[in-house]
Parts: structure tokens; C-alpha cells; sequence
């Protein structure tokens, strides 16, 4: 959640070994990971001093918890949506491979992500920050993207 936190770097969590991710070893969270199973979510914070509630839940839970669970994107949204003022303003992708979806706690509701070249800043998914206009151009600029053809793999013992 934030820089100054301890954290280790993304590898496959021993407790967990179906998730690649980094983590978050003050709350045990992670901000983005991928399963074999095609399973991806990835959190930032929104970005307001004036709200930043040292008694909020930590956003990372939010990652982890959709990469350890089965419910859909959607399902798993449509779940978050009642208890997102738990936590400090963010935002979250969360996708299984069929489909993307974003939640900003700012608009308290999902929804897809178009195919395309997307930012996500601390602020809206696509809010035309100077950082994501940088990013942006430099993304649409680059080679088309190819979609994956495999899920993460778990390296062999």
C-alpha cells in the first residue's frame, strides 16, 4: 500500500503455491498477481491525503482474495461493492482470462475493461493524468499487444 512498508518480491507464496505475486509483509496482501488458472488482479491506491484512515483494511486483501477464490470477476465485484468503504479509496482490475473488469471505490460500482491500451494511475481507470498520458502513448506507440498464450507457469522442481 505503500512504499515504506516491507515487502518481498513476486514469487510463487509457499502457503499458497497457486499464486505468483508479490507481498506485502506487514498485512500479508499483495498489490498484483496471476494464477495458473488464468486468474489476474492488481490494486493501486486512490490518491487522497484528506482520507487515509489508519483503521481501513488493507487493499491488498483484495488482490489475494480474489486470487485464492473461484467466484468471477463479476461475482467477486458485485460481493466487494457493500463493503468497499472497509478500506482507503482504490482501485481494482480483476480478471480470470474470459474477462477484465475494473472497481474504483469512488464509483462504488464494475465494469469491463474494452479491449484496448488502458492506464490506471491513483486517480479513475483512464483519467488523463500526465504519468498516464506518457504511459499511454508510449504503450500505443510500441508493437500491437498479442494475447497470452499460456497462464503463468509454476517453475519445476
Amino acid at each position: 500500500e505503500w512504499r515504506d512498508r516491507p515487502a518481498e518480491p513476486a514469487r510463487w507464496w509457499t502457503d499458497h503455491p497457486r499464486i505468483l505475486a508479490g507481498r506485502d509483509l506487514q498485512a500479508g496482501g499483495t498489490w498484483m498477481g496471476v494464477t495458473p488458472a488464468r486468474r489476474f488482479a492488481a490494486v493501486t491506491n486512490f490518491r487522497d491525503p484528506s482520507d487515509r484512515r489508519s483503521t481501513a483494511l488493507s487493499r491488498g486483501t483484495l488482490v489475494a482474495g480474489f486470487l485464492l477464490g473461484s467466484e468471477s470477476p463479476e461475482a467477486y465485484l458485485r460481493g466487494l461493492a457493500d463493503r468497499a468503504a472497509q478500506y482507503n479509496g482504490f482501485n481494482l482490475l480483476v480478471g480470470d482470462g474470459d474477462s477484465l473488469l475494473y472497481f474504483g471505490s469512488r464509483e462504488g460500482e464494475a465494469r469491463p475493461v474494452d479491449p484496448g491500451v488502458h492506464a490506471l494511475s491513483n486517480h479513475l481507470l483512464d483519467e488523463p493524468w500526465p504519468k498516464v498520458q506518457r504511459a499511454r502513448a508510449c504503450l500505443a506507440r510500441s508493437s500491437p499487444c498479442r494475447p497470452l498464450r499460456r497462464a503463468a507457469r509454476r517453475p519445476r522442481a
